[in-house]
């Protein structure tokens, strides 16, 4: 059974930090680009940060570029994400996503075959 488990989600200041965290069973987590998504009420899901199975190649979303970090630990078979200078319109629920053997639409949600739960991330103004 595939799970991938968020967690690290909270409260947080703007200008402060977070880091979220995806633990992923039941896959091998080396076949899979992972991904982050995030979904604010009354919005559509976004893509927000792709890394490749090596880890070696990370792309993100334009309005968190420069503030963002995505990585990942395939001994581990965890990825996260850090996040810097959040704002309020960061405020949302935070998704894990995994896709086997990655794609070149890194950024669109119907690529990815697994899903977490998702983490809420509220910034505070």
């Amino acid at each position: 059974q595939v799970q991938l488990v968020e967690s690290g989600g909270g409260l947080v200041q703007t200008g402060g930090s977070l880091r979220l965290s995806c633990a992923a069973s039941g896959v091998t987590f080396i076949r899979y680009a992972m991904a982050w998504f995030r979904q604010a009420p009354g919005k559509e899901r976004e893509f927000v940060a792709a890394i490749d199975r090596s880890g070696s190649v990370s792309y993100y979303g334009d309005s968190v570029k420069g503030r963002f970090t995505i990585s990942r630990d395939n001994g581990k078979s965890t990825v996260d994400l850090k996040m810097n200078s959040l704002k309020p319109e960061d405020t949302a629920v935070y998704y894990c996503a995994a896709d086997f053997g990655g794609s070149s639409r890194y950024y669109h949600f119907n690529e990815y075959d697994y899903w977490g739960q998702g983490t809420q991330v509220t910034v505070s103004s």
